[in-house]
């Protein structure tokens, strides 16, 4: 029995889905202090949302074993027009209505190829990159408390 593929992202569905993780995971205080130094102040028509409720997570046991209920945590969903016409959209977790409506807004002006390359500069760049350092740190100090266990083999057999 073969196994359904999901299709393949075009490359346009890659960024969109890179740019929404960044957001997601970015500091709600980082996420408006980038946004303010834009200058951007778009007309914004809310079409829903800013609403905050529970999302299931699922886990698998071994990371590939079978489903199983992990518990919930609460998200805020936010959906919005610009100006321009281009609806954005965010999901990110907690109860931040600021960061999920800033974070839809900063979508939707993504989606316009004129706004794209100002958002990708001044705003997903820079919470990349931030990203990765802390990620770095986080690797060396982790690699710094590493414990390697090895055993000795007795010559008596």
């Amino acid at each position: 029995m073969s196994t359904p593929q999901s299709p393949a992202l075009s490359a346009e569905d890659a960024a969109r889905r890179r740019r929404m993780s960044i957001l997601a995971q970015a500091p709600g205080n980082r996420l408006v202090d980038l946004w303010r130094a834009t200058g951007l102040d778009p007309e914004i028509e809310v079409l829903r949302g800013p609403e905050t409720g529970l999302v299931a997570l699922r886990g698998r046991i071994g990371g590939d074993g079978g489903p199983f209920q992990v518990g919930e945590v609460s998200a805020t969903r936010v959906s919005v027009r610009v100006g321009g016409g281009a609806v954005g959209h965010a999901m990110v977790l907690g109860r931040d209505t600021v960061k999920a409506r800033l974070a839809a807004v900063i979508d939707a002006l993504a989606l316009d190829p004129t706004g794209a390359d100002q958002i990708e500069t001044a705003i997903i760049a820079p919470l990349e990159a931030e990203m990765a350092d802390r990620d770095g740190a986080l690797a060396a100090e982790t690699a710094a408390t590493r414990v390697n266990f090895f055993t000795m083999v007795r010559g008596e057999d």
